[in-house]
């Protein structure tokens, strides 16, 4: 029988009693709230355990993960783009994905790397069944629930089809330029909840994870919330383009 063990740093909020309330201060799991501040992260760390055995682990190997953990690594990278509309359900989120400050935006994995999706800790000695891997795309607003089941099942796809893990980022992966990301095999996450969607629609592992009714009906409610969007005048565009055009 196999267990997962997930520990998940919800970062950057702190509650906010009643004296704040009245004071207009509140607190908020939006993923992007200030330009020009980090978001608000969800980094989930994630072990597989048969009994009391840490699925993770094997001494001596890369990094000391084993077979399985790799598999499992390789299983959100090549899904990563059809489970982000679940972990990423907002149109605030990809502000948040695309903005900078430590929010991985490809489908990469590394020792170590805060730039990456999959990051995968520094090994403590000693410390075997502490060997996990640390998913940092996800958002703290989105459905806990369907964000583990989708990453769970893509992990373990992973392991059950046996994919390849590609090679490990190493260097700041917003350093590259694009044409290095594209000469590297770096793809990108999807770029706004629009593009989430559509690689969503067409994936039978979302589908099978959530069954019918509730993937039909998140699909339906992220259209939904993507046109209404789609329909709003911004004040960037009545900043920009009202006085000069």
């Amino acid at each position: 029988m196999i267990e997962i063990a997930a520990d998940v740093d919800r970062g950057r909020r702190s509650a906010v009693g009643v004296d704040g309330l009245e004071q207009g201060i509140f607190a908020s799991f939006m993923p992007k709230p200030f330009a020009d501040h980090a978001g608000s992260g969800m980094h989930t760390h994630m072990s597989l355990f048969e009994g009391d055995s840490n699925a993770f682990f094997e001494p001596g190997a890369p990094y000391q993960l084993s077979r399985t953990a790799r598999q499992f690594i390789a299983g959100i990278l090549h899904h990563g783009a059809e489970i982000t509309a679940v972990t990423n359900q907002w149109v605030n989120s990809y502000k948040r994905l695309w903005g900078g400050g430590e929010a991985p935006a490809h489908l990469t994995w590394g020792h170590n790397n805060r730039s990456a999706m999959v990051r995968v800790p520094m090994y403590k000695p000693l410390k075997g069944q502490s060997s996990r891997v640390e998913v940092r795309t996800i958002d703290a607003a989105c459905n806990p629930y369907l964000a583990f089941a989708v990453i769970l099942a893509a992990g373990l796809r992973g392991i059950e089809k046996d994919y390849e893990l590609p090679p490990e980022a190493e260097d700041d992966v917003w350093s590259l330029t694009g044409a290095e990301r594209r000469a590297l095999g770096i793809a990108p996450l999807p770029g706004s909840l629009h593009e989430a969607i559509l690689a969503m629609e067409d994936s039978e592992l979302v589908a099978e994870t959530l069954g019918e009714h509730v993937f039909d009906f998140f699909l339906r409610n992220k259209r939904a919330e993507w046109d209404e969007y789609r329909g709003e005048i911004t004040p960037f565009e009545l900043e920009r383009y009202l006085p000069g055009l």
